[in-house]
């Protein structure tokens, strides 16, 4: 039995430094949206969307109902 692939959305709500290799190695070249620091929220440092561009990142965001506003995209990096 092969394993099951691995899905970006599983990777959701996880923190980036947690991510093992395999994980860092399917999302390399993904956008992702970290939510915004400021001293009001504190939010955790965790990943709230994925996707092949910042636009889509922000699609996805706004499908659940949260404000793009508050988050910060950027290109997830090459494991090495």
């Amino acid at each position: 039995m092969a394993p099951a692939a691995l899905l970006p959305n599983d990777l959701l709500g996880r923190p980036p430094e947690s991510l093992s290799l395999k994980e860092r190695m399917a999302l390399a070249g993904k956008w992702i949206a970290l939510e915004l620091y400021t001293p009001e929220t504190l939010p955790l440092k965790v990943i709230d969307a994925i996707g092949d561009s910042a636009a889509e990142c922000i699609r996805h965001l706004e499908a659940r109902g949260q404000d793009p506003r508050g988050y910060e995209f950027s290109v997830f990096p090459q494991a090495f």
